[in-house]
Protein backbone atom coordinates (compact mmCIF):
# COMPACT_ATOMS: atom_id res chain seq x y z
CA UNK A 1 0.00 0.00 0.00
CA UNK A 2 1.56 3.43 -0.69
CA UNK A 3 1.86 5.43 2.16
CA UNK A 4 0.57 8.73 1.92
CA UNK A 5 2.82 11.58 3.75
CA UNK A 6 0.38 14.13 2.52
CA UNK A 7 -2.79 14.89 4.56
CA UNK A 8 -5.75 14.52 2.72
CA UNK A 9 -8.65 16.35 3.03
CA UNK A 10 -12.39 15.17 2.23
CA UNK A 11 -14.01 18.00 0.94
CA UNK A 12 -16.22 16.24 -1.78
CA UNK A 13 -19.86 14.78 0.32
CA UNK A 14 -20.03 11.94 -1.95
CA UNK A 15 -16.90 10.64 -0.74
CA UNK A 16 -17.73 12.37 3.02
CA UNK A 17 -20.48 9.91 2.86
CA UNK A 18 -18.97 6.96 1.94
CA UNK A 19 -16.54 7.13 4.42
CA UNK A 20 -18.81 8.15 7.22
CA UNK A 21 -21.17 5.07 6.51
CA UNK A 22 -20.77 3.18 10.13
CA UNK A 23 -20.66 -0.25 8.31
CA UNK A 24 -18.01 1.06 6.11
CA UNK A 25 -15.90 2.15 9.33
CA UNK A 26 -16.66 -1.08 10.58
CA UNK A 27 -14.69 -2.73 7.51
CA UNK A 28 -11.93 0.00 7.31
CA UNK A 29 -11.15 -0.70 11.83
CA UNK A 30 -11.20 -3.93 11.17
CA UNK A 31 -8.35 -3.87 7.85
CA UNK A 32 -6.61 -1.27 9.91
CA UNK A 33 -6.46 -2.97 13.06
CA UNK A 34 -5.73 -7.02 11.63
CA UNK A 35 -4.60 -6.20 8.09
CA UNK A 36 -5.66 -7.73 4.93
CA UNK A 37 -8.80 -9.53 4.35
CA UNK A 38 -11.24 -10.87 1.36
CA UNK A 39 -15.22 -9.85 1.66
CA UNK A 40 -15.82 -13.10 2.90
CA UNK A 41 -13.47 -12.85 5.88
CA UNK A 42 -14.64 -9.49 6.32
CA UNK A 43 -18.25 -10.81 6.12
CA UNK A 44 -17.42 -13.58 8.92
CA UNK A 45 -15.93 -11.25 11.13
CA UNK A 46 -18.64 -8.55 10.65
CA UNK A 47 -21.48 -10.42 10.72
CA UNK A 48 -22.56 -8.80 7.17
CA UNK A 49 -22.89 -11.34 4.21
CA UNK A 50 -20.49 -11.36 1.80
CA UNK A 51 -22.88 -9.16 -0.85
CA UNK A 52 -22.72 -6.38 1.55
CA UNK A 53 -19.49 -6.50 2.11
CA UNK A 54 -18.44 -6.54 -1.29
CA UNK A 55 -20.90 -3.32 -2.08
CA UNK A 56 -19.23 -1.60 0.96
CA UNK A 57 -15.84 -2.50 -0.36
CA UNK A 58 -16.19 -1.35 -4.17
CA UNK A 59 -17.31 2.01 -2.73
CA UNK A 60 -14.79 2.51 -0.44
CA UNK A 61 -12.38 2.12 -3.11
CA UNK A 62 -13.76 4.22 -5.63
CA UNK A 63 -12.94 6.78 -3.13
CA UNK A 64 -9.77 5.75 -2.23
CA UNK A 65 -9.77 4.44 1.20
CA UNK A 66 -9.12 0.87 0.16
CA UNK A 67 -7.16 -0.84 -2.16
CA UNK A 68 -6.68 -4.19 -3.46
CA UNK A 69 -3.52 -5.48 -2.06
CA UNK A 70 -1.25 -8.55 -3.08
CA UNK A 71 -1.00 -11.23 -0.17
CA UNK A 72 1.33 -13.72 -0.36
CA UNK A 73 -0.24 -17.49 -0.50
CA UNK A 74 -3.69 -15.94 -1.90
CA UNK A 75 -5.80 -18.65 -3.49
CA UNK A 76 -7.03 -18.31 -7.32
CA UNK A 77 -9.24 -15.43 -7.98
CA UNK A 78 -9.09 -14.09 -4.38
CA UNK A 79 -9.52 -10.45 -3.40
CA UNK A 80 -7.57 -9.33 -1.13
CA UNK A 81 -8.37 -5.68 0.27
CA UNK A 82 -5.96 -3.01 2.67
CA UNK A 83 -6.67 0.22 4.12
CA UNK A 84 -5.36 2.78 2.49
CA UNK A 85 -2.28 4.38 4.21
CA UNK A 86 -3.07 8.14 4.43
CA UNK A 87 -3.40 11.34 6.98
CA UNK A 88 -7.14 11.86 6.30
CA UNK A 89 -8.33 15.81 7.43
CA UNK A 90 -11.91 16.86 7.59
CA UNK A 91 -13.18 20.60 6.17
CA UNK A 92 -12.59 22.64 9.33
CA UNK A 93 -15.90 23.79 10.92
CA UNK A 94 -15.72 26.96 9.65
CA UNK A 95 -15.21 25.74 6.13
CA UNK A 96 -18.93 23.13 6.28
CA UNK A 97 -21.94 24.10 4.65
CA UNK A 98 -24.61 22.86 6.48
CA UNK A 99 -25.08 19.20 4.52
CA UNK A 100 -20.96 18.23 5.55
CA UNK A 101 -22.23 19.78 8.81
CA UNK A 102 -24.89 16.99 9.21
CA UNK A 103 -22.63 14.18 7.82
CA UNK A 104 -19.64 15.34 10.07
CA UNK A 105 -21.79 15.31 12.95
CA UNK A 106 -23.53 12.16 12.79
CA UNK A 107 -20.54 10.82 12.25
CA UNK A 108 -18.54 12.42 15.34
CA UNK A 109 -21.21 10.98 17.23
CA UNK A 110 -20.95 7.51 16.37
CA UNK A 111 -17.40 7.02 16.32
CA UNK A 112 -17.07 8.67 19.97
CA UNK A 113 -19.53 6.51 21.57
CA UNK A 114 -17.90 3.76 19.76
CA UNK A 115 -14.91 4.46 20.66
CA UNK A 116 -15.53 4.57 24.16
CA UNK A 117 -17.23 1.49 24.43
CA UNK A 118 -14.53 -0.27 22.51
CA UNK A 119 -12.08 1.06 25.16
CA UNK A 120 -14.13 0.11 28.05
CA UNK A 121 -14.81 -3.22 26.86
CA UNK A 122 -11.28 -4.26 26.00
CA UNK A 123 -10.10 -3.38 29.67
CA UNK A 124 -12.75 -5.10 30.98
CA UNK A 125 -11.77 -7.92 28.97
CA UNK A 126 -7.86 -7.87 29.31
CA UNK A 127 -6.47 -10.48 31.81
CA UNK A 128 -4.33 -8.88 34.40
CA UNK A 129 -1.72 -11.14 34.10
CA UNK A 130 -1.52 -10.28 30.27
CA UNK A 131 1.58 -8.55 29.48
CA UNK A 132 -0.33 -5.84 27.98
CA UNK A 133 -2.63 -5.53 30.87
CA UNK A 134 -1.11 -1.75 31.46
CA UNK A 135 -1.57 -0.84 28.14
CA UNK A 136 -4.60 1.38 28.68
CA UNK A 137 -2.85 4.84 28.55
CA UNK A 138 -5.68 7.84 29.96
CA UNK A 139 -5.27 11.47 30.52
CA UNK A 140 -7.16 14.37 30.66
CA UNK A 141 -5.83 17.99 30.59
CA UNK A 142 -5.99 21.41 29.66
CA UNK A 143 -3.28 24.10 27.36
CA UNK A 144 -4.02 27.27 26.94
CA UNK A 145 -3.19 28.14 23.55
CA UNK A 146 -4.42 30.35 20.79
CA UNK A 147 -6.10 29.07 17.74
CA UNK A 148 -2.94 29.67 15.88
CA UNK A 149 -1.20 27.54 18.84
CA UNK A 150 -3.72 24.73 18.70
CA UNK A 151 -3.19 23.98 14.95
CA UNK A 152 0.61 23.73 15.92
CA UNK A 153 0.00 21.64 18.72
CA UNK A 154 -2.79 18.87 16.42
CA UNK A 155 0.43 19.08 13.82
CA UNK A 156 2.70 17.72 16.38
CA UNK A 157 0.86 15.18 17.84
CA UNK A 158 0.08 13.75 14.48
CA UNK A 159 3.80 13.38 13.88
CA UNK A 160 4.25 11.67 16.58
CA UNK A 161 1.67 9.45 15.71
CA UNK A 162 3.41 9.24 11.91
CA UNK A 163 6.40 8.08 13.71
CA UNK A 164 5.04 5.03 15.56
CA UNK A 165 2.89 4.34 12.12
CA UNK A 166 5.02 1.61 10.28
CA UNK A 167 3.77 -1.73 8.41
CA UNK A 168 4.07 -5.16 10.47
CA UNK A 169 7.37 -6.23 8.88
CA UNK A 170 8.85 -3.25 9.96
CA UNK A 171 7.70 -3.54 13.72
CA UNK A 172 9.02 -5.51 15.91
CA UNK A 173 7.56 -8.90 16.67
CA UNK A 174 6.01 -8.23 20.38
CA UNK A 175 4.40 -5.12 18.72
CA UNK A 176 0.53 -4.93 18.73
CA UNK A 177 -1.58 -2.20 17.20
CA UNK A 178 -2.78 0.40 19.40
CA UNK A 179 -5.59 2.33 18.74
CA UNK A 180 -5.82 6.22 19.50
CA UNK A 181 -7.54 8.93 19.92
CA UNK A 182 -7.06 13.05 20.25
CA UNK A 183 -10.08 14.80 21.40
CA UNK A 184 -10.07 18.92 21.99
CA UNK A 185 -12.76 21.43 22.32
CA UNK A 186 -12.63 24.81 24.04
CA UNK A 187 -13.86 25.17 27.68
CA UNK A 188 -16.37 26.78 28.72
CA UNK A 189 -16.54 31.14 28.37
CA UNK A 190 -16.91 32.50 31.53
CA UNK A 191 -18.91 35.01 32.73
CA UNK A 192 -18.17 38.30 35.10
CA UNK A 193 -20.13 36.31 38.19
CA UNK A 194 -17.50 33.74 37.57
CA UNK A 195 -19.94 30.65 36.23
CA UNK A 196 -19.45 29.18 32.55
CA UNK A 197 -22.09 29.72 30.26
CA UNK A 198 -24.43 27.10 29.05
CA UNK A 199 -23.73 25.82 25.98
CA UNK A 200 -27.22 25.88 24.11
CA UNK A 201 -26.09 27.36 21.15
CA UNK A 202 -25.35 24.67 18.28
CA UNK A 203 -21.83 24.28 16.53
Amino acid sequence: MDDESAPRTITDLAALKAFAHPRRQHIIQHLTEQGPATSAMLARALDMNTGATSYHLRELARHGFVEEVSVEGAHGRERWWGASRQDLRFPLRSEQDPATRAVMDEMTGYTLSRDIAAYQEAARAMDPSDPWADAFPFSRGSITVTPEELTQFFEEYIGLLKRYQRPPEEAPPEARVILTHFLGYPAPAQTEDGEGEGGSEGR
